[in-house]
Order: structure tokens, then sequence, then C-alpha cells
């Protein structure tokens, strides 16, 4: 398994900081704390982005966008989806 660096809350600047917050403004309230987070206190698909900001904004806040409530598809039919892509790529978050 590759070694990514990644940035701990505390090591965050500001534009980090946000990013997370604004990501997180998409997702579904069970999916606020992370079940094991990493060194960074992130989930760690999340933590692997936390050097580049503007990337972990746009990849998260899309997922959040696609589970969106609002959307034809039930939660459960979101989540069916969402697992089954993950098991696809062998992903175990």
């Amino acid at each position: 398994m590759a070694w990514i660096r990644t940035l701990s809350v505390d090591q965050a600047d500001e534009k980090l900081r946000q990013a997370i917050e604004w990501e997180k403004a998409f997702y579904p309230k069970e999916y606020a704390e992370p079940v094991h987070p990493d060194a960074s206190g992130a989930s760690s698909i999340v933590g692997s982005h936390t050097l580049i900001p503007d990337a972990l904004y746009h990849a998260f806040a899309t997922f959040g966008a696609l589970m969106s409530p609002e959307l034809p598809l039930s939660r459960r039919q979101h989540e069916m989806i969402a697992t089954m892509v993950s098991v696809t790529n062998r992903c175990v978050y």
C-alpha cells in the first residue's frame, strides 16, 4: 500500500479547514464523524486529499451532491450504488 502524507486538523490552514467544513455540508448527518479516523482526523480517503484542499472539496462535494435526498433515488438506492462501486473497486470504505 502506498503511503500518502496527510495533514492533521491541527496542521490545517484556513483553506483546508474551510474545504473540509464545506464538503461535510453536502453529506447525510450519519457521515458526520468518520468510523475509523486516520491521523488527519478524517477518514483515510478524505485525509489523503488534505494536501490539495480544492481537490478535497470538489471530489467529496461531488459525492455529497450525488447522495442528495432531492434526487429521484431513495437513500437506500444511493447507498447500494455506492456500496457496489466500492466493492467493484475493491475499496474498504
